[in-house]
């Protein structure tokens, strides 16, 4: 499987909280990664690329003698410098390490499939940032648990605003486009013949006839230049659809720009 979880070693709680307008806490994590470690940067380089294309796949789906690297650089990545391309990457990268985050350290299933059909490479994918879900068995219980989480980065230096209060305000849009983004999820289960993720899509399809707990999430991603505290704890949960159901996280890191580039590199030459 081209999925890893290495990297995900360098995310730690900090063990602060933000208190924001509304009297909610919260948790601040780090992510101290370390691009010295070879092993783990080129693993987690293969789990990221895969979300574009598997490997398996990109021998057979770019063009006759262009390479893995350019055809992955240059039809299934984000461009670096190609306005919205640093931006889009920026989305990826911090929607893929929040689902590595309810994955590995949270043991939600969370399906794989927003960003390899893109057919722009340069465009955001559509739907809920990262969907995650908990099924205690194969029978239906309301006690099954859907999270939807919205998350949003900034990681270029010294840009400060409000990146947790765009994610509080987008999320509460999540619950009317959840339909759209379940069917979706499944659509690609199917091209890729899991039949076990497709089941588990099917289940939370089936909220009217086996009610299940649905909860929100709010993410901001932030380089520590652009990460302030002040800032944050003035955001408000007032407006959001379902205050009660919605937790929030903070992920922090220096220079996170910097390491988006330098992932993407890696992934394309060692494709």
């Amino acid at each position: 499987m081209p999925w890893t979880k290495e990297h995900i070693q360098w995310l730690h709680d900090t063990g602060e909280v933000i208190a924001i307008s509304t009297g909610e806490n919260v948790p601040v994590y780090e992510f101290a990664y370390d691009v010295a470690n070879e092993e783990v940067m080129s693993n987690w380089a293969r789990h990221f690329r895969n979300h574009y294309c598997s490997d398996d796949e990109i021998e057979i789906l770019k063009p006759e003698g262009q390479t893995k690297k350019d055809y992955l650089l240059n039809l299934k990545f984000p461009h670096k410098t190609k306005s919205p391309g640093p931006s889009i990457r920026s989305g990826d990268f911090a929607e893929i390490l929040v689902a590595d985050y309810l994955m590995f350290l949270h043991d939600y299933y969370v399906p794989r499939t927003r960003y390899d059909r893109k057919i722009i490479g340069n465009e955001s994918s559509k739907g809920s940032d990262v969907l995650g879900f908990k099924q205690k068995n194969k029978i239906p219980s309301r006690k099954d648990e859907l999270l939807i989480y919205e998350v949003k980065a900034r990681l270029s230096e010294n840009n400060v605003k409000n990146t947790l209060q765009t994610a509080i305000d987008d999320s509460s849009k999540d619950e009317a486009r959840l339909a759209e983004s379940l069917n979706g999820a499944k659509q690609r289960l199917y091209d890729q013949r899991d039949l076990a993720g497709m089941g588990i899509i099917s289940r939370f399809q089936k909220n009217v006839d086996h009610p299940y707990k649905t909860k929100f999430g709010a993410a901001a991603i932030l380089t520590d230049s652009s990460c302030c505290v002040e800032t944050l704890a003035e955001a408000s949960t007032n407006e959001h659809s379902s205050p009660a159901y919605l937790e929030m996280i903070v992920i922090r890191g220096p220079v996170l720009m910097s390491l988006v580039h330098a992932l993407y590199e890696r992934a394309a030459n060692e494709a």
